[in-house]
């Protein structure tokens, strides 16, 4: 049975924000035909990282970093009748977060560290209105790395080039990552930096 124009648009009475200047969220919103407005959160997350625990697991980083970005664009009283989607998305191996590399040899040592390995990317999703939370979640997705000599990781590296700095895992699944990905278990989306499905299915409910 075909998606009629009513079940794509079933949540167009309500407006949406994504609190985020990520392209790659912005992209997979705008493909599934979702309407909303796109808004730079309004919170330094470097400074929310060091206060948060160190004993604190990568989900808990994850939910309250999306928790911080909704809410600083929710309490803004130009939202106020929006429903307010914040969204974080880390990486997790070897008991650490891993953070973005800053530049081309930390790239390189990332998928070195990734070679023949599987991590885990894992997403907080957080939804406010008026200022409040109303929902929250975590997703978790599992990526594993084709065992890669020294070779083939300058060869990845020199076709990419320094765009790939803006991917957590240096590796971009819309482009040139499935080259050394070797599987994936769990939501695509969530590896392009939003939990698609599980966002739909809470929104579904509003």
């Amino acid at each position: 049975m075909l998606i009629s124009n009513i079940d794509i648009n079933m949540n167009l009475h309500k407006k949406y924000v994504l609190a985020s200047s990520s392209k790659s969220r912005q992209m997979v919103l705008k493909n599934c035909g979702f309407m909303f407005t796109q808004v730079k959160p309004k919170c330094d997350e470097e400074e929310i990282k060091k206060n948060i625990k160190k004993n604190k697991g990568p989900e808990y980083v994850a939910k309250t970093l999306s928790f911080e970005k909704s809410i600083s664009v929710s309490q803004d009283k130009k939202y106020f009748n929006h429903y307010v989607v914040g969204c974080d998305t880390l990486i997790y191996i070897n008991n650490k977060i891993i953070d973005k590399a800053q530049n081309i040899e930390e790239a390189h040592y990332k998928i070195k560290m990734f070679s023949g390995k599987t991590h885990k990317i894992i997403s907080g999703l957080t939804l406010c209105r008026i200022g409040e939370k109303i929902w929250q979640c975590s997703e978790t997705t599992l990526v594993k790395i084709r065992r890669l000599k020294k070779a083939q990781i300058n060869s990845y590296l020199k076709k990419t080039g320094k765009q790939i700095l803006g991917s957590v895992g240096c590796y971009q699944i819309e482009s040139l990552g499935p080259n050394i990905i070797e599987n994936i278990k769990g939501d695509y989306f969530n590896v392009l930096g939003f939990p698609l499905f599980r966002f739909l299915k809470q929104i579904s409910k509003l």
